[in-house]
């Protein structure tokens, strides 16, 4: 993906900063009994959350979280994530990220990984896009699917009747991710879980006809434009083999995982397309055919 030039910071943490950043996270909860090295966990997971969301507030980048901080398993990597939510930064959905064998590759990672999308992240359709914090400067066209209930994490697996069963619709979406590490490629599975799976900003746009319930969306033709000139064409099958595949597995992980999803939220399932550069000024277009189309315009400064 091509990338602005960041600002890279070094690796250590600016102690006065890290303790006096707004988007501070969740105060932990300490169970009883758990006593200082509980809290002492939970003062990681948040040191490294409070780097990370430093430097979406300054749009910019680091190395490498600090060697203390990065995570050591992926439950470690998804509780530094969740600091990301606030009772002033709600979360509004998910994402999906390296839903293709491709992505995977190009990430260094060996399974999709999932990312939360809180209200500030949120774009509305006629919103012009920023671009002063975002380095990779790509938008990606995806299938998203909105929850018509709270779905608590349980044992059994889901089929795909019960997973398109909790489905009130589904949506048309353009994503513009983004990572705060200078080289992310190479940062590695755990710190980008860490980094949200570069999730950055989205902007979710009208909801499909019903018929997209009797439709093979693996089968399903997307084309992205940027301008007139640009034309990157993809398929529902780019997604985990379709997106119905990528709503299961994400149910299915989210169990695994324990996260609550919320009556309401949404998961978009990765980009039907390879990555689409962009510049300030162009418009954009995700056509999904008979499903509709998103379009958006980025801004000129």
């Amino acid at each position: 993906m091509p990338q602005k030039k960041a600002t890279t910071k070094p690796h250590g943490l600016d102690k006065k900063k890290t303790d006096t950043l707004a988007c501070a996270s969740n105060t932990a909860f300490i169970p009883f009994g758990r006593g200082n090295a509980w809290r002492e966990i939970m003062d990681k997971y948040k040191k490294a959350a409070d780097l990370l969301m430093n430097c979406v507030g300054e749009g910019s980048t680091i190395i490498q979280l600090p060697d203390t901080l990065i995570p050591s398993t992926l439950k470690e990597a998804y509780e530094v994530q969740a600091y990301i939510e606030t009772t002033i930064n709600p979360r509004v959905g998910w994402k999906l990220a390296a839903t293709s064998i491709a992505g995977q590759k190009h990430i260094g990672v060996s399974e999709p990984i999932v990312g939360r999308i809180t209200s500030r992240m949120s774009l509305s359709l006629d919103q012009f896009i920023p671009t002063k914090a975002n380095n990779m400067m790509v938008a990606e066209p995806e299938f998203v699917f909105v929850f018509n209930q709270r779905i608590e994490p349980r044992n059994r697996s889901y089929t795909k009747k019960e997973a398109l069963g909790l489905v009130s619709e589904l949506k048309l979406g353009l994503e513009f991710p983004n990572s705060r590490f200078t080289k992310f490629e190479t940062a590695g599975e755990l710190s980008l879980i860490a980094d949200n799976a570069c999730a950055h900003e989205f902007m979710l746009g009208p909801a499909a006809p019903e018929i997209w319930r009797h439709l093979e969306l693996s089968e399903h033709k997307v084309v992205g434009w940027i301008g007139t000139k640009s034309k990157f064409e993809g398929v529902g099958s780019n997604v985990l083999g379709g997106p119905v595949n990528a709503l299961l597995w994400f149910l299915n992980e989210a169990s695994k995982r324990k996260f609550v999803i919320k009556e309401g939220d949404f998961v978009t399932t990765g980009t039907t397309t390879q990555p689409m550069p962009f510049e300030m000024g162009d418009k954009i277009i995700g056509d999904f055919g008979e499903l509709g189309e998103i379009r958006c315009e980025i801004e000129n400064y």
